[in-house]
């Protein structure tokens, strides 16, 4: 009957874990909507990433939020208008668009004597949605990609029951001095996901493990 919220600054910025524990389709479209309702109030990018078991919410400052802040990011108030919203302005709606543009014919993935990249057939599909949005906003493909990604990624009804469900659990915010145990994976995921220059994500990622598990034993010690 608990929600646990941690709330840690780090050299990236600011960073909230939410641990929900309700697998990895819920927490995509959960992520999208609370990162939408974030940066609609604070006017700051925020980078969502999910695993099964929870969600880190990034942004470049450290964001305070209050439990009512946090009760009315989690309200199922208003989600299909907030859902909608973050489909226009995400990548959802792009990435089903990809896979309903080559099914139509619009994006020809093996040429004869001339097969296509990965990266080529990504780019010709932007651009026929980057096209038909500003252009055709009425589109039939679009709609049609709009529909699969509510239905089968973001599961609508399964997110709005989601969401009423959190609600009725009580809010627990903690402030670690450091990534806890549950939260590294989540961050090492995002990380995983980048291009770092400096360094590999991997590289990276054994480097802060490094740091967490010198601090654990520094901990021990002391105790």
């Amino acid at each position: 009957h608990e929600l646990l919220l941690e709330s840690f600054r780090s050299r990236e910025g600011g960073h909230w874990f939410i641990y929900s524990f309700l697998g990895r389709l819920v927490h995509e479209g959960l992520g999208a909507v609370i990162a939408h309702r974030l940066h609609r109030t604070h006017q700051t990018p925020i980078t969502a990433t999910f695993t099964d078991y929870g969600i880190e919410l990034h942004s470049p400052t450290v964001l305070d939020l209050s439990e009512s802040d946090w009760i009315a990011l989690l309200s199922p108030d208003r989600l299909l208008e907030d859902l909608l919203a973050c489909l226009n302005a995400g990548e959802l709606t792009k990435r089903q668009f990809r896979e309903i543009a080559r099914v139509a014919g619009l994006v020809i993935v093996n040429s004869p004597g001339a097969p296509k990249s990965m990266r080529q057939i990504q780019a010709s599909s932007e651009l026929f949605y980057d096209v038909f949005r500003e252009f055709d906003p009425d589109n039939m493909l679009l709609e049609q990609a709009r529909r699969e990604v509510l239905e089968r990624q973001l599961e609508f009804a399964r997110l709005r029951d989601a969401l009423t469900h959190l609600g009725a659990q009580s809010i627990i915010i903690k402030q670690p001095k450091r990534f806890t145990p549950m939260a590294f994976p989540i961050w090492a995921q995002r990380i995983g996901s980048q291009t770092v220059r400096a360094e590999s994500a991997h590289d990276r990622i054994e480097r802060m493990l490094r740091v967490l598990e010198k601090a654990s034993e520094d901990e021990n010690s002391t105790d």
